[in-house]
């Protein structure tokens, strides 16, 4: 038997249709978006006529569409979500992205499902039942190290899908109730707030500030653009970038970067590309030049101990060197520092490490004349977070996405045969059936057919080479050959969509057991069909999910490998650890308390919401002057 390479896959974030096409043009083998309704992203809903228009685009490279529908749904919802992914089917998505499991219990189309990281898949017992439920796809929690991919892998057989690069979200998916808690915005039903991108101070339990005013909870975004043969080596086959409400920009950039360094990988002979075509770029790709925090490998080869963004949950950019000196107009930046240009936006952290920003007016050298220069401070480390030309190419890149094709020109007993052959081995043929008398300058004739089959215009195909067999060279109008190729080009076209290689739907196993018999709120049931799910597979005791209405003051509202503790010094596994005044708690701008506690047997911190210390200040304010 002989073993096929694994197609590998680069799966791209798509906020628009367009968003979409143009992470196709750069590279992508697949795309995800959401649609109109029940995405994770509530602001990156798309209509029907639009997800059409891209699964149209991207087919023709044998590339994918996935959609996701990966929130919680209330029962009232279930039958519209139905509809929608028939309507999904309908219009060829490839694959559902999906954190419900009550719709498992629906008649659904025989669409492949992915199991959504909002499903919290983190160990290989409840990986391989989601294998068994029926699901094509899982894609991995973002805080697993390689090793705990690899044993992931060494006990199941489904693909898995793995983060590379982008925002981190801090808790672990699917189990963060905090946006929920603070104000009724539920991440797992799309509406996420982002409380933990918000300032926090971090008291101990004597009262006193132990840190203020800091953004606690937000992260680094994640970059792992190092280490792909290791997460190929572990079982990833296909490699996520994060950014539904990503710009064109962004998008285009990080797959380009992304495209280059996967293809140094593909050998075709263990692993190869999972579409067809190449990219033509036509800007320098750098990861650096478009919106991220700073980055960090998160947990991927153990903890990160600057995974951390304290100072600012904005982007920083691209890191241009310490300022060595400041005047009244400006600053000059350490020598073999980024050329930077006027109209740049930069930023940097003042005395009192609050991110300021500003825009460059002139420069000379190495020397900068700012708009602002609000609390700049020789010794300052420099970051262009707007590189004004870089966007620039971008806004006016023409990249785009070509297939090649071998063309064979020779006679054939009903006249004139073209045959146009592709990368994949997809064939289509065109004869002219018009007189054929031979060419009286022959050299002259070869030239034309050379140029004019080679001629694809804006075509998704490329000549890879034209091979002319024929004894005497004929003679043939620019008109005849032209249609010629015309004919062949759309007759390979639809060769090639009539074999585009279709997901199938996995057949779900009878007789599984889910890998616990009690479900708190944290396991996300939030409607009939899921519980039916869940009872049907051997959950006797089952919560309702935290969106059915439960009181969140008192429950845990986070849980996460990151560590404050360790943060601060004081983790039991560091050498010389702080004493902190424990318990701690956080407390933010608007009064409402976090208290923390630690499992530090498993490296975990879980944050329970405890209520607004203002309104209760208040309350008793209120209460102390009617004599209560």
């Amino acid at each position: 038997m002989v073993n096929r390479p694994l197609p590998v896959e680069l799966l791209a974030p798509a906020r628009d249709a367009d968003t979409g096409i143009a992470a196709i043009n750069a590279g992508a083998d697949a795309v995800y978006i959401g649609a109109a309704r029940f995405g994770a992203r509530e602001a990156a809903g798309n209509p029907l006529e639009d997800i059409e228009r891209l699964i149209a685009y991207a087919h023709r490279y044998w590339a994918r569409v996935y959609v996701t529908v990966n929130t919680l749904l209330y029962d009232e919802e279930l039958d519209e979500a139905r509809s929608l992914i028939w309507k999904l089917y309908e219009i060829g998505a490839d694959a559902l992205i999906i954190q419900d499991i009550g719709l498992l219990e629906l008649d659904l189309p025989p669409l492949a499902l992915f199991a959504s990281t909002q499903m919290h898949n983190h160990t290989p017992e409840r990986v391989r039942f989601l294998e068994q439920a029926g699901f094509s796809r899982v894609i991995l929690a973002r805080e697993l190290t390689l090793e705990q991919i690899r044993q992931i892998r060494a006990q199941t057989s489904i693909e898995l899908e793995g983060f590379i690069h982008g925002a981190l979200c801090v808790s672990y998916s699917g189990q963060c109730y905090l946006s929920y808690a603070l104000g009724g915005r539920s991440g797992n039903r799309g509406q996420c707030a982002q409380p933990c991108r918000r300032l926090y101070s971090l008291y101990g339990a004597d009262g006193q500030a132990v840190v203020q005013n800091r953004y606690l909870l937000s992260l680094k975004d994640l970059n792992l653009s190092d280490h792909l043969q290791d997460l190929l080596e572990a079982g990833i086959t296909s490699f996520k970038i994060e950014g539904r409400l990503k710009d064109r920009a962004y998008v285009m950039n990080v797959v380009a970067a992304y495209r280059q360094r996967l293809d140094a990988l593909l050998d075709g002979e263990r692993f190869r590309k999972a579409s067809s075509g190449n990219s033509r770029v036509d800007f320098s790709p750098d990861l650096r030049k478009t919106f991220n925090r700073g980055f960090t490998t998160y947990f991927l080869k153990g903890r990160d101990p600057q995974m951390a963004s304290p100072f600012t949950p904005k982007s920083v950019g691209e890191p241009l060197g310490k300022v060595v000196k400041v005047w009244k107009e400006g600053c000059a930046l350490e020598d073999g520092a980024p050329e930077v240009h006027a109209g740049d936006g930069i930023c940097y952290l003042d005395g009192d490490n609050v991110l300021q920003g500003t825009v460059v007016l002139k420069v000379q050298g190495n020397r900068l004349w700012l708009e602002k220069m609000e609390g700049l401070q020789r010794g300052a480390l420099m970051f262009r977070n707007h590189d004004r030309l870089f966007l620039q190419q971008l806004e006016k890149s023409r990249t785009e996405r070509k297939i090649a094709v071998q063309f064979t020109l020779r006679e054939d007993s009903q006249g004139m045969l073209l045959r146009a052959e592709d990368e994949d081995g997809n064939f289509a043929e065109s004869v002219w059936h018009g007189e054929i008398n031979p060419a009286l300058n022959p050299d002259r004739m070869l030239e034309t057919f050379q140029r004019q089959i080679s001629s694809l215009g804006g075509t998704e195909f490329t000549c890879g080479g034209i091979r002319v067999l024929l004894a005497t060279v004929p003679f043939l109008p620019v008109q005849a050959i032209n249609a010629l190729r015309r004919e062949v080009v759309e007759r390979l076209r639809a060769e090639r969509l009539r074999n585009f290689p279709r997901m199938a739907r996995r057949r779900a196993e009878d007789g599984v057991r889910f890998p616990a018999e009690r479900l708190s709120f944290e396991g996300n049931v939030l409607n009939r069909l899921a519980r039916q799910f869940y009872l049907r597979h051997g959950v006797r005791e089952i919560e309702s999910a935290a969106e059915a209405g439960l009181d969140m003051r008192g429950r845990k509202v986070m849980t996460t490998r990151f560590c404050l503790r360790y943060q601060l010094g004081a983790c039991p596994k560091q050498k010389n650890p702080v004493r902190l005044p424990e318990p701690l708690y956080l407390e933010d701008e608007l009064g409402n308390r976090l208290s923390l506690r630690f499992r530090c047997a498993e490296c975990v911190m879980e944050i329970y919401y405890e209520g607004n210390a203002r309104v209760k200040e208040v309350s008793d304010d209120i209460l102390y002057r009617k004599g209560k």
